[in-house]
């Protein structure tokens, strides 16, 4: 743990304002996509991810108590667990599946959202990224009870297409997209989203990362 109390002076002399700590990655998935472009994240060829697999709450709770800063657990997939975070203390326990590429076959963070949230019961905020590819995916989120909603692969894409441009683009879009939605549900604020803006409905057509996008390659009109 020496080489973890380190690392945590560094974060507290840099002025950071919480600890995140992602607990989904106790073993690396096998992520295709990085497999064929023969690439690996900084993670992986550094000092500490052996450790990863070794992670107990109790490990956690000793993180957490050097760090004293507020504490988002990352990754975190089912009601029983976000239970246990909050009587270990956790502030902000962040719905997560890496994208769908950790373990194939679980389920979308959408789905695992209300569960989670009445597991915490109001005992911790709740943070949820994971196929947000609209605005109208963010008031879903925020709908089913999340507290923030973050992107993936959005910022990715508007990065690598134009730079710190491309991903104000990104953002002002998902803005306006909010404001639409928002304006046609005749809600005046975040506040006023709730379970009754909401009805489930089946898929109209595969899945796919372009599927929102249907004019672009991927989509489903091409």
């Amino acid at each position: 743990m020496k080489w973890v109390e380190n690392l945590l002076g560094r974060v507290k002399k840099a002025g950071y304002k919480g600890l995140c700590l992602t607990v989904d990655t106790a073993y690396y998935g096998r992520r295709e996509r990085q497999i064929m472009d023969r690439w690996l994240p900084p993670s992986r060829r550094g000092v500490g991810y052996e450790h990863r697999a070794a992670l107990t709450w109790e490990i956690m709770d000793a993180i957490k108590e050097m760090a004293g800063l507020p504490f988002i657990l990352k990754g975190v997939a089912t009601a029983e667990d976000a239970a246990i975070a909050v009587e270990h203390g956790v502030e902000v326990i962040y719905v997560s599946n890496h994208g769908g590429r950790q373990l194939d076959h679980g389920r979308g963070t959408i789905e695992m959202l209300p569960e989670i949230v009445e597991a915490a019961a109001g005992r911790a905020e709740i943070i949820m990224d994971g196929g947000v590819l609209r605005g109208s995916d963010v008031l879903k989120a925020i709908a089913l009870g999340a507290k923030a909603v973050a992107i993936g692969k959005l910022q990715g894409w508007g990065l690598a297409a134009a730079g710190q441009a491309g991903l104000v683009r990104v953002l002002e879009l998902l803005e306006a997209e909010i404001t639409v939605t928002m304006g046609l549900l005749g809600v005046r604020n975040l506040a006023e989203l709730s379970l009754a803006h909401l009805c489930k409905a089946e898929p109209v057509s595969p899945a796919h990362e372009m599927s929102a996008f249907p004019y672009l390659p991927g989509g489903q009109l091409l």
